[in-house]
């Protein structure tokens, strides 16, 4: 049987990034809040968080964290129907991994006024859509977005739409690579721009192109860097087309292959046993995220 309370002091230093913080937090000394962390750690039989400045959990650390987060969501609906159970009012806060082009473009105003009326806090994950799925997996997460459709046991998936991604480069880079004009085969021997080592979009643009085999790249881990590095011609991206309008308009960043995007399908998974709030942030994504996405063609 778990004993709650050590499992809300695990939470509490995880979220207020420090023993002294979640001890005010929590009404208890910092030694109180040590000690329940032990105890903890005696319990299951292995450390919980690693001490690193802020603290950080570990696996199974993480994964008692995340049953927390489930067990406070159906708290919550109980609370919603009992208010004299709400003693403290804190908000919720929900860990949920998401792809960084995502991140950049259409889910802060997805998300905004539904955080605000529903009093929740979010912890973002960033994670590349065709691996995001695996925090849920090892149950680190309470929702995530990503390109798979198959949902891990307990969870459920729904197509939220797809985000378009166009093959783009400077000016200058076109002009230095293509003198003659931009052709397929080409592509592979020009520099391009990957976001990171699990990240296949370019290797599937070739592919479908007729491309086969491997490609110059540069990586860079960021959604914002990757625009800078591609206007100032260090290599071709594949880029989303809702974060460089302004760019394409004032002819910055110039489509390589016009007419040929290419579209990566983004699934929302959440916990079956998430309780209402998850639900209605389910909803709330359905709805909204048809403003930006377009709908998705299965190849």
């Amino acid at each position: 049987m778990f004993d709650y309370k050590l499992l809300s002091a695990l939470a509490a230093v995880v979220e207020q990034a420090g023993f002294e913080r979640a001890a005010q937090v929590l009404g208890l000394s910092q030694s109180a809040i040590s000690q329940r962390i032990k105890l903890l750690e005696a319990r299951v039989g292995q450390p919980v968080l690693v001490r690193v400045t802020p603290p950080a959990p570990t696996e199974i650390g993480r994964r008692l964290l995340n049953h927390v987060q489930q067990v406070r969501l159906l708290e919550r609906d109980l609370q919603t129907l009992v208010p004299a159970l709400d003693e403290e009012g804190l908000p919720e806060r929900l860990r949920i991994a998401l792809n960084a082009d995502s991140l950049a473009t259409w889910w802060a105003a997805a998300v905004s006024d539904f955080c605000a009326e529903q009093h929740l806090l979010l912890d973002l994950v960033v994670e590349d859509q065709t691996v995001g799925l695996k925090r849920m997996r090892a149950g680190e997460v309470a929702a995530c977005i990503c390109a798979s459709e198959r949902p891990v046991a307990g969870a459920r998936s729904v197509l939220l739409g797809a985000m378009r991604y166009r093959a783009l480069a400077s000016p200058a880079f076109i002009a230095r690579h293509f003198p003659e004009g931009v052709r397929a085969d080409l592509l592979a021997k020009t520099p391009a721009l990957v976001f990171g080592p699990d990240d296949f979009l370019q290797h599937r643009y070739l592919a479908s192109l007729g491309v086969d085999g491997g490609f110059e790249h540069h990586l860079c881990p960021s959604s914002e860097g990757f625009i800078r590095l591609t206007e100032a011609g260090l290599g071709w991206g594949l880029v989303p087309e809702l974060q460089v309008r302004e760019q394409l308009e004032r002819g910055v960043l110039v489509e390589l292959l016009p007419d040929k995007p290419i579209d990566v399908p983004l699934y929302w998974h959440h916990w079956r046993n998430g309780g209402q709030l998850l639900g209605l942030l389910t909803d709330q994504l359905v709805r909204s995220s048809k403003q930006w996405l377009v709908p998705w063609k299965q190849p």
